[in-house]
């Protein structure tokens, strides 16, 4: 079973920067695509970005401009540096990993709150 696990949410006020992490407990180098999602209170799941094993990346239109995802395969570890960050931003941030033939695995989440 793949493990997931988000950190770096927090409480920031609006304009200010967060870099949530996410860590892996296999290698992440052969997983597909990996993913940042947010679900804001009383709204839907919603995708922030993506990255696949090829590097290619989507941004959802709030987050470009803004946000950074990366990732580091020898630390099994992906990232969102957010700036500018907003009220709008205030949800939780859910990380996940898109393993064909394998599936779907997903962490707890980790809340971030911008407060204007």
């Amino acid at each position: 079973q793949v493990q997931v696990e988000e950190s770096g949410g927090g409480l920031v006020q609006a304009g200010e920067s967060l870099t949530l992490s996410c860590v892996v407990s296999t290698s992440i180098s052969s997983i597909n695509a990996m993913a940042w999602y947010r679900q804001p209170p009383g709204r839907r799941r919603e995708l922030v970005a993506s990255i696949t094993s090829g590097g290619k990346i989507t941004y959802a239109d709030s987050a470009t401009g803004r946000f950074t995802i990366s990732k580091d395969n020898s630390k099994r570890t992906m990232y969102l540096q957010m700036n500018s960050l907003k009220p709008d931003d205030t949800a939780v941030y859910y990380c996940a990993a898109h393993w064909a033939g394998y599936g779907d695995f997903w962490g707890q989440g980790t809340q971030v709150t911008v407060s204007s």
